[in-house]
């Protein structure tokens, strides 16, 4: 089991603004301190975590942060709008577009999902893959 994700920030504001754009809205809260940004969900009183959190940090060695090529972080969205509204806002809050909400060719009927770079370079995808929902034959 994964425990959690950790990504690269040298400016944690700019980080901020992007991730608080959607990540409170598939029910993450955020705390911040001098380490950098801790995204968790939620956990009820008796209850164990659910995994993974996600975190936003300055590098430990100091160094400038950078993307991993081919390193991905993919959240879940509840639906195709919710897909296409948590992008917009990603974007507007400084993600750059890798990919447009969408049906993708080379995967599932129902795999709904789209594609951004946080403000730092790293590549984030938004999906669905609600059976409620249309797939891309129907």
């Amino acid at each position: 089991m994964i425990s959690y994700i950790s990504v690269g920030a040298d400016d944690i504001a700019a980080a901020k603004q992007f991730y608080d754009a959607f990540l409170p809205a598939l029910g993450y809260g955020v705390t911040q301190g001098k380490e950098g940004l801790s995204y968790a969900l939620p956990v009820p009183d008796g209850q164990v975590p659910i995994l993974p959190d996600f975190y936003v940090k300055p590098t430990f060695d100091g160094r400038p942060a950078t993307a991993g090529n081919g390193t991905m972080v993919a959240f879940e969205a509840r639906d195709q709008q919710q897909v296409r509204a948590l992008f917009a806002a990603a974007r507007a809050a400084g993600g750059a577009d890798e990919g447009a909400p969408g049906f993708r060719a080379d995967y599932g009927p129902r795999f709904y999902v789209s594609y951004l770079r946080d403000p730092q370079g790293n590549k984030i995808a938004l999906f669905s893959a609600n059976p409620q929902e249309p797939g891309r034959e129907g």
